[in-house]
């Protein structure tokens, strides 16, 4: 029996996601694929046209699952669908994560039943609140001795555990059997703690978190794939639901992704699947994509030609060629080239010049220049950064996840907490009032400027001597009630200027007020003085830059989560504590670096910026970016081959063809060849005109670099700029 479901494969940019929304379109249009008389008003099927009998009997518009790999996929797919069927059929994608999350929440009196847990509403825990609530719980078990053998810190070992619990749900594992897996998977293996207690933990934890109706997107995923799937009424409303199911990139998918399409294909719905086997960009996070391969046995497979002719995907062969066998004298082709340097410090800079001087000559436009590196440092990042904004050229540095704190504006904010609110003198001192002063002290810019960039000078009525001088003399520190003295109690007070002196001033009385207002409880929460205080100093009617922007709208996110986590907690279990206990565990939390989750949306509105884009090889991979030129940063590096911070622990365990199995040297250096074959194929195809091997002699700690991609390095012809004449010359 031919099936009506289809499995499209192809590499990056070959078209995959285009025929989907084709595919989409013949569903729901199915006017486009019958011809119907004008004269005797009869129906005609097209030929060749292969279309489900229930769609072709049903009046209305079927029912349409559709799923994308990632938050920005989603967004994309959802906006071509639209534009394509003009906005006629109301779509709402999802990621996978996202759609079990929802059915978790709409079916959860289903689940109260079934696992007689408390009649309360859940509420999802950020990762962020997820580790610290793990950690308090486990605190009591997880002494030296623990952090002794996991050789880790206690923030690392949590999260490591905690991923266990996704992994295993991601797989279709449920929690019990985490012990006999990890067993079997790590097996004599002294390094690492016993399987049955970090099992234990998480038993522990998940217990936990349903009796307060707190949930994870590992204990989510666990209810969905575990008790919802197998439940008959919960399987009678969804393939009510969804006759047909559009899923785009299921190489990134976790394995009970492919449980569910099973269920609905089994039940007589028609699927449409994309698959690129040289993506699982999300392989070592969850995703399975040989268990999702398998649903190709059930489909009419197409192959859709390779990447697109404007792209280098086709010499990815060559280069690999190179890289397997480098002791054969191959040449790469004209298109690729090399920017070589003995220092990385030097590398960072020559790179930088080669940009700014091919975008300022006019050959490329900033928004055509990608840089890609295997890992970013804060030093490179910011020498780039401050290279090309010099030369008037912006950087959009792809999902930037730098902690929430690192902003200064966010600082100040969380000063100005410490000073309305008592009982938090010990979290602030002189140098935070004093940034708190310039922050707030933001100039408004006059009607009809440009917008501000992230890099734009900052305009305040107190700069940073001024601040400093205030705070030295006008702050006083106490541990319950930090004050603020008027301007005057500064001898010199005429030093610090009019301009100054009026922003410290309205300072000064916006927060005593404050103070007055939180004495009589006339502030709801700490979440309604933030919001205060950015429409009084920050926004007022002016345009922020969009990172601005997103912090502070992060900020407000995190902090109305925490506060609500809170409140169900002390409902629950009430416990004794002073009323601004919780004030200071936020302030705590952030200032220990936590990274929070980004603020939806976490793209700006608009066309896209006239930026240089700079990303790690995952940031890019996932966000199925291109463009003309890339530069491949520590080409000589050899994170090229490795997973990174994009594998977690204990991933190899729970892929569904090798349950268990241990990991060996040799599955990983396989894994690694697989991984770098993957990747050089990957971004070949994603760039058109021209690739530029970064490489420097030394990496930062100073030891050579001598990483897979070095063969490539040393068959390219070094790339010699003006930029690289002036650095190599003796004036120099």
């Amino acid at each position: 029996m031919v099936s009506h479901s289809v499995w499209i494969v192809g590499t990056s940019r070959s078209g995959k996601t285009a025929r989907l929304v084709e595919q989409f379109c013949s569903w729901v249009q199915p006017e486009k694929q019958y011809t119907e008389s004008f004269y005797t008003k009869k129906t005609g099927r097209k030929k060749g046209v292969q279309i489900p009998e229930f769609l072709y009997l049903k009046q209305t518009v079927p029912g349409v699952l559709v799923l994308a790999a990632n938050d920005d996929n989603r967004r994309e797919l959802g906006d071509i669908i639209v534009t394509s069927t003009l906005g006629k059929y109301p779509v709402r994608t999802k990621t996978p994560l996202g759609f079990f999350q929802d059915e978790v929440i709409l079916f959860w009196p289903l689940l109260i039943n079934s696992l007689s847990l408390k009649a309360q509403f859940p509420v999802r825990l950020r990762p962020e609140t997820e580790q610290e609530l793990a950690t308090k719980l486990w605190r009591p078990q997880l002494d030296e001795e623990i952090l002794r053998v996991a050789g880790v810190n206690e923030s690392r070992l949590v999260r490591r555990i905690l991923d266990l619990l996704q992994l295993a749900a991601y797989s279709g594992v449920p929690c019990e059997d985490i012990a006999q897996i990890l067993t079997r998977g790590l097996g004599k293996n002294t390094t690492t703690l016993e399987p049955e207690f970090l099992a234990s933990l998480l038993l522990d934890w998940r217990n936990w978190c349903l009796e307060r109706g707190l949930l994870t997107y590992g204990i989510i995923t666990e209810l969905y794939s575990q008790h919802l799937l197998s439940d008959r009424n919960y399987q009678q409303h969804l393939t009510k639901r969804y006759q047909a199911v559009l899923a785009d990139d299921v190489d990134d998918y976790p394995s009970v992704a492919r449980l569910l399409f099973e269920l609905l294909l089994d039940r007589g719905a028609v699927g449409a699947f994309s698959y690129n086997p040289d993506g699982a960009v999300r392989l070592g996070l969850g995703a399975d994509p040989n268990y999702l391969q398998g649903l190709a046995e059930r489909c009419r497979v197409e192959i859709l030609t390779g990447p697109p002719p404007e792209s280098l995907g086709e010499q990815a062969e060559q280069m690999l060629e190179l890289l397997t066998e480098p002791m054969v004298l191959l040449s790469l082709p004209k298109t690729v080239h090399s920017i070589q340097t003995t220092s990385r410090a030097q590398l960072l800079r020559q790179t930088a010049e080669v940009i700014a001087n091919a975008i300022q000559s006019q050959q490329v436009e900033p928004e055509e220049v990608a840089i890609i590196a295997p890992g970013l440092d804060a030093i490179a990042r910011y020498t780039l950064v401050e290279i090309l904004v010099k030369q008037n050229i912006q950087v959009e540095s792809l999902n930037d996840q730098r902690p929430l704190v690192s902003s200064p504006v966010i600082r100040a904010l969380l000063t100005m907490l410490a000073l309305v609110y008592p009982g938090l003198g010990r979290l602030i001192d002189r140098d935070a009032v004093a940034e708190m002063l310039v922050v707030l002290s933001r100039k408004q810019p006059p009607e009809n400027s440009p917008l501000p960039t992230p890099h734009s000078p900052l305009n305040t009525d107190i700069d940073p001597v001024r601040a400093g001088l205030i705070a030295d003399y006008c702050f006083v520190p106490h541990p319950d009630r930090p004050n603020l003295l008027p301007v005057s109690a500064f001898e010199r007070w005429d030093r610090i200027g009019y301009a100054a002196t009026t922003a410290y001033n309205e300072i000064l009385q916006w927060l005593e007020q404050q103070r007055s207002q939180q004495e009589l409880r006339l502030i709801p929460s700490p979440i309604s003085l933030l919001d205060r205080a950015i429409q009084r100093f920050l926004w007022n009617g002016s345009n922020l830059p969009y990172e601005q922007l997103a912090a502070l709208r992060e900020l407000l996110e995190t902090a109305q989560h925490y506060w609500e986590i809170d409140t169900r907690l002390r409902q629950i279990t009430p416990v004794e504590t002073t009323p601004y206990t919780t004030i200071i565990e936020f302030i705590q939390l952030l200032r220990r670096g936590t990274i929070t989750a980004n603020p939806y949306p976490v793209r700006p509105i608009g066309g896209a910026r006239k930026a240089v884009t700079l990303a790690t090889i995952f940031q890019y991979r996932s966000s199925r970016r291109s463009h003309r030129w890339h530069f491949w940063l520590d080409a000589g590096s050899p994170l090229w081959a490795k997973g990174g911070a994009a594998t977690l622990f204990g991933a190899p365990f729970f892929l569904r063809d090798r349950l268990g199995e241990p990991w060996t040297a040799e599955d990983e250096k396989l894994a690694e060849e697989q991984r770098l074959r993957r990747i050089l194929a990957d971004l070949l195809s994603r760039v058109s005109e021209r690739v530029y091997l970064c490489h420097s002699d030394l990496a930062v700690n100073g030891q050579e670099q001598l990483g897979p991609l070095l063969p490539l390095v040393n068959a390219c012809v070094t790339v010699i700029s003006e930029a690289n004449e002036k650095l190599r010359s003796p004036a120099s």
